[in-house]
């Protein structure tokens, strides 16, 4: 299955308390190998996308987010820390072989994306004179 990009808006920074986006570009599998004179055809779809946001939780979603403005998917971190993000993405994967009928594999096939860094800092307002 192909690897997808996590994608985080902001990148490389973000803050405690503003929603964080996480959006990703689903790839569909079309796909024909022969395999010992065979011809077998393999559509895999995307259809479950757990993400991990590195401060110990996670949540599981249908779609694979949007970038800005939308807020298909967020997260907000409550503290300060470093933490690590990856997409777990499912795939309903089904096959055929010489053109029979298409046959479903029981078990959805899930790839991990490559691991994001983010850092989450607190920020406080401070007032000044002019």
């Amino acid at each position: 299955m192909p690897r997808l990009t996590l994608r985080v808006q902001p990148g490389g920074r973000t803050l405690v308390n503003v929603p964080t986006i996480l959006s990703t570009t689903p790839a569909d599998v079309d796909r024909t190998i022969t395999l010992l004179g065979s011809s077998i055809d393999v559509r895999a779809r995307p259809t479950s996308y757990t993400w991990h946001h590195g401060d110990g939780t996670t949540q599981t979603t249908t779609g694979p987010g949007a970038p800005w403005p939308a807020k298909d998917v967020t997260h907000t971190y409550r503290r300060s820390a470093q933490v690590s993000l990856r997409l777990d993405v499912a795939y309903t994967v089904r096959y055929r072989v010489d053109g029979s009928a298409w046959t479903p594999l029981d078990q959805p096939l899930t790839t991990t994306s490559a691991a994001v860094a983010l850092r989450v800092d607190q920020a406080a307002p401070v007032l000044t004179r002019p």
